[in-house]
């Protein structure tokens, strides 16, 4: 049977095929996966088999564990997407052979030895301080009546309340993870710069893109950009997906 005839026949887009890679999206600190929720949404329309990962964020080998998983339940080539902390996480677990690209939204992209902790250790001056609470119980908060203005400022208010008032706990051991096998050093890497980021400062992420020889897209958002910006982080997203490496 001829495929494409039958698909104009049915009004079909002969081009259109079902998208060959899935897409795995891992979040960051303080928040859980429904932020991807807009993201998600964009990518599921467009055909894509999408997981999002739901860390517990304690450590980062229990993290990295997790998502791990959540690859190894696709039998496709997998993008592998971190926000934040999650740069962190998916540089360790893209080392995973499925994983055939990498997409930092505002992510931290360490090298081999360094952590959330070493890469924040010495900000350059002038940046803006995260109101991070001190550690309680080994875990860390953002003050609530702070989060919004550092770390959703372009996010509709009721939703950054919301996000404010339902923070995950941060382990302390989850920030000092190191990294020990850099998957960006493999594999080709995409990095969405938020310009107007007060978690981490922009600059920062424009080196991290850098050193890691990512293709950059800047756009201006705050350090939720991935719940503010939907549309310009899932078309980034499924650039690296059509992509050939």
């Amino acid at each position: 049977m001829n495929t494409q005839k039958s698909n104009q026949q049915a009004g079909g887009n002969p081009n259109s095929a079902k998208p060959s890679k899935a897409i795995v999206l891992v979040h960051g600190g303080f928040v859980d996966g429904s932020g991807w929720a807009g993201v998600y949404s964009i990518l599921k329309k467009k055909g894509y088999n999408v997981l999002i990962v739901q860390n517990p964020t304690k450590t980062l080998a229990d993290d990295v564990a997790v998502t791990k998983s959540a690859i190894d339940s696709l039998n496709t080539e997998v993008v592998l997407v971190g926000h934040s902390y999650g740069g962190v996480v998916i540089t360790e677990a893209g080392t995973h052979p499925r994983v055939s690209d990498l997409v930092y939204i505002a992510a931290f992209a360490p090298d081999q030895g360094e952590s959330v902790a070493s890469l924040i250790a010495n900000p350059p001056p002038g940046a803006p301080v995260p109101p991070i609470l001190p550690p309680r119980d080994g875990f860390l908060f953002l003050d609530r009546t702070k989060f919004a203005a550092a770390f959703a400022g372009d996010v509709e208010p009721e939703t950054a309340s919301f996000m404010a008032d339902s923070q995950v706990p941060w382990g302390v051991e989850a920030l000092s993870g190191a990294v020990s096998q850099p998957a960006w050093k493999t594999k080709p890497s995409y990095y969405l710069v938020s310009s107007d980021d007060k978690m981490i400062p922009p600059p920062a992420q424009r080196a991290m893109a850098g050193r890691i020889k990512a293709e950059v897209k800047e756009v201006p958002g705050s350090h939720s950009v991935y719940v503010s910006k939907p549309a310009d982080v899932a078309q980034l997203i499924e650039k690296a997906a059509t992509t050939s490496n």
